[in-house]
């Protein structure tokens, strides 16, 4: 069995982030085996990290930003595509900004700094996943799938709405087909795209030194094309840096046409849904563990203290980790809420930790509502945004309280806005937080977001009663 490898010294690379603009040093460090890829802001207090995980995904508007919390780090896909395509498991990506640099636009002179750095064997065995039955994923123009395989195969297409530059390739993905095949292969984008990228504050270090424009028929660039096809290998790097988030390499033959940054993070955590699948049933059908009481140390000895002895009104306590799971896919969520569709209003559970939540519901044209609100005019309906907050804290508060019987009855909404429209294809990403509870009843803060912009927002009251 193939065994775990990391960096065999720390390298730097300095630059500006495409979408920030900001000046950068990356360091690229050595990292124990079984601790993955992460990111480090060591311009941050206690240089807090984020797992290079499919469930940390915040935003996939042109690039694939990870987040917790506050703290976010943008473009991670092809810093990750490097590491992965290089064969390494276990590193720190550490940033004095939000952004890694963008280099060239492709992945090359981190091919190349990994290559000074040297990649080592570690200790522990490495376990490929190999898929157990077919993945298939259409969101929008997007279509990807996935199926059992020896190796790990990537064959693409990609064009744009016009059908201009339609490219195809396929191959095998190793060490060395990723750096001669993929590694060089740089962004682009049409000339028609640029004025909404910088009215959106993207881009703001974009420029012919890191991506090739597409102006009708023209090429514009600095340099000749690295590949005949150049635009179809690009998407295949970016594919490979969002599979990354997976966590572990798989042998699957994936087929991507007109794939996105939203299309490739959403099959990661498809893929990372089946991985876990076998842990689930277990769990499942497994006896219910003995419930135990805490001991606190007294002055006299110890004493068994019981959720009783606490304050009725007091806040939450701290969500506990045992036999939990960080996310939830829509089964786990169906198992939780009763709600079923069209009007359950969220497609997974991305993050649980300890008093806060996020969901996320993909918005798409074949939503019920847009029928008639409006025609010819497709907008969500707000109360609906609100009634997708209310879910996702519902799905906090059960599970907080661990009364898996019990259906969490939406009684109050405060404070409520409604900042701005959601339309088809918005990714509705939906933060609660649980502030107070009192016996049954639980209040809750949450806000829905799209690209990072809040979109609506409310205070919300629950009551856990029988169904």
């Amino acid at each position: 069995m193939p065994s775990q490898q990391t960096l065999r010294q720390p390298v730097s690379f300095a630059g500006l982030g495409l979408h920030s603009g900001t000046r950068v040093q990356m360091n690229l460090l050595p990292a124990v085996a079984n601790s993955g890829l992460r990111f480090r802001r060591s311009d941050l207090d206690g240089h807090p990290e984020i797992e290079a995980r499919a469930e940390f995904v915040v935003d996939t508007q042109r690039s694939t930003t990870l987040g917790r919390g506050s703290i976010k780090i943008h473009t991670v896909e092809h810093i990750l595509a490097a590491l992965a395509g290089a064969g390494v498991h276990n590193a720190i990506v550490e940033l004095d900004a939000n952004e890694p640099p963008i280099a060239d636009g492709s992945s090359r002179d981190f091919a190349r700094l990994i290559s000074e750095a040297g990649v080592v064997s570690q200790a522990d065995a490495l376990e490929p996943y190999r898929l157990t039955e077919p993945i298939e994923l259409t969101i929008g123009d997007s279509h990807i799938a996935a199926f059992p395989s020896d190796c790990f195969k990537l064959t693409c297409t990609s064009a744009d709405q016009k059908g201009r530059f339609t490219q195809h390739y396929s191959m095998v993905l190793t060490p060395d087909s990723w750096e001669k095949e993929l590694s060089h292969a740089r962004t682009f984008c049409f000339f028609e795209e640029i004025e909404y990228l910088i009215k959106n504050g993207l881009i703001k270090g974009g420029s012919l030194d890191n991506a090739i424009v597409i102006r009708e028929d023209a090429v514009l660039t600095n340099e000749p094309l690295r590949y005949a096809e150049e635009f179809v290998r690009h998407k295949m790097l970016d594919i490979v840096g969002d599979l990354a988030l997976i966590g572990r390499p798989i042998l699957a033959h994936v087929i991507a046409t007109k794939p996105s940054h939203q299309a490739n993070t959403e099959f990661a955590r498809m893929i990372v849904a089946q991985i876990k699948k076998p842990a689930l049933a277990a769990q499942t059908f497994a006896p219910p563990p003995v419930p135990s009481a805490s001991i606190a140390p007294t002055e006299t000895g110890t004493k068994a203290t019981s959720p009783a002895s606490r304050s009725e009104s007091s806040p939450l306590p701290p969500h506990s980790a045992e036999s939990e799971f960080d996310s939830l896919d829509i089964m786990q969520v169906m198992k939780v809420l009763p709600h079923r569709p069209p009007f359950l209003m969220v497609d997974r559970i991305t993050r649980i930790h300890g008093n806060k939540i996020t969901g996320v519901k993909c918005i798409t044209m074949g939503e019920p509502f847009f029928m008639g609100h409006f025609p010819g005019h497709p907008v969500m309906p707000g109360v609906l945004q609100l009634e997708a907050i209310a879910q996702v804290a519902g799905v906090l508060l059960i599970r907080q309280a661990k009364e898996s019987n019990k259906i969490a009855y939406f009684m109050a909404a405060e404070k409520v806005k409604w900042r701005k429209p959601v339309l088809p294809g918005d990714v509705l990403i939906i933060e609660v937080e649980m502030y107070k509870v009192r016996g049954k009843i639980g209040k809750a803060r949450g806000v829905c977001r799209v690209n990072d912009e809040v979109v609506s927002e409310a205070d919300v009251t629950f009551m856990l009663t029988e169904p």
